[in-house]
């Protein structure tokens, strides 16, 4: 379970005599993510989230996040929105941590996606950009391009351990990508985790998208290579350009791609995955003894990487999409 804070129930009365949230009914961390303490309040009143914010989450950070879903709320798009206390405040403290109670967003998400779930979240992930083209704040991608070898330089004899040889081959990829990462595309802010299990649909339909704490600003299209990465590979670790082509539809049904940004997919979905690996291989020795909590595997963004290593075209699929 993915709560690094456990909560005494004084502390969770201490909390809610500050909303007007109602009664507690029912208080249980939930199963999911690998950053945050993550909770479930039900009250007599209704249902929210509570998450103590616990690693890479930087409390200067947290007026950009909250603003954010805030303000995509009010601009019609459907996402968890933060609540304040009776004094304004977004931003609780919980055992001496930053915290924020969130609204209950309804929806499922879906552990193997169809190409027509891939479809509305290509439509969704349009929207997210749509609504948050007028945010004021703005933020940089602290997990981006320029960050990646320096992060990996610490990481070198994890990745060799894990698999001899890999850590040349990484080191090539790097390589590659920093040459050839394309500049100056459309950009705005960008959701930049937007995974399956951070995409609600009701049905078939796209419901809504939680968990922005890496949103930052960037290109729309590197968004779309992380959905790419996140939603289009088969647990065989084949790419279904079906699903792919899916989604990209689905995009531009809502937002259109230029060419720039089309031709640019193939090395944004080989820097995406090399992002998410080298997190994955941080977090495979860093999480901490204490928390019941399994960090992700980072083989799966390695084959991945293999992929678009060997098939960088697999990812442009030409007028059809």
């Amino acid at each position: 379970m993915a709560v690094y804070t456990d909560i005494t129930d004084e502390e969770l009365a201490e909390l809610l005599a500050e909303f007007d949230l109602g009664a507690p009914l029912s208080f249980k961390g939930i199963a999911e993510g690998v950053e945050n303490s993550n909770f479930l309040l039900e009250t007599d009143k209704g249902r929210y989230f509570l998450t103590v914010y616990e690693r890479r989450v930087r409390e200067d950070d947290l007026p950009f996040y909250l603003g954010l879903m805030r303000h995509l709320a009010e601009h019609g798009f459907p996402c968890a929105t933060p609540i304040a206390n009776r004094a304004g405040e977004l931003i609780q403290r919980v055992r001496g941590k930053p915290a924020a109670v969130v609204s209950f967003l309804p929806g499922l998400s879906v552990r193997r996606p169809s190409a027509a779930h891939c479809r509305e979240a290509g439509r969704g992930l349009a929207w997210l950009h749509e609504a948050g083209a007028g945010f004021a704040m703005s933020k940089e991608n602290d997990l981006g391009q320029e960050s990646w070898a320096p992060l990996f330089a610490g990481l070198r004899p994890d990745a060799e351990r894990l698999k001899p040889g890999m850590a040349d081959q990484i080191e090539s990829d790097l390589a590659r990508i920093a040459r050839d990462w394309p500049r100056g595309l459309p950009g705005g802010v960008i959701h930049a985790d937007y995974f399956p299990d951070n995409v609600f649909f009701q049905g078939q339909a796209f419901a809504g998208a939680i968990d922005f704490y890496f949103a930052c600003t960037d290109a729309y299209a590197y968004d779309i290579a992380i959905a790419l990465n996140a939603w289009c590979f088969e647990p065989d670790g084949s790419f279904n350009i079906t699903s792919a082509r899916a989604l990209v539809a689905g995009y531009e049904a809502r937002r259109p791609l230029s060419s720039a940004e089309r031709r640019a997919l193939p090395i944004l979905a080989h820097g995406a995955a090399m992002r998410f690996f080298l997190t994955r291989l941080h977090d495979w020795h860093a999480t901490p003894a204490g928390a019941l909590v399994r960090p992700k595997d980072p083989m799966e963004y390695e084959r991945k990487l293999a992929v678009h290593r060997s098939a960088p075209d697999l990812v442009l699929f030409g007028e059809g999409a």
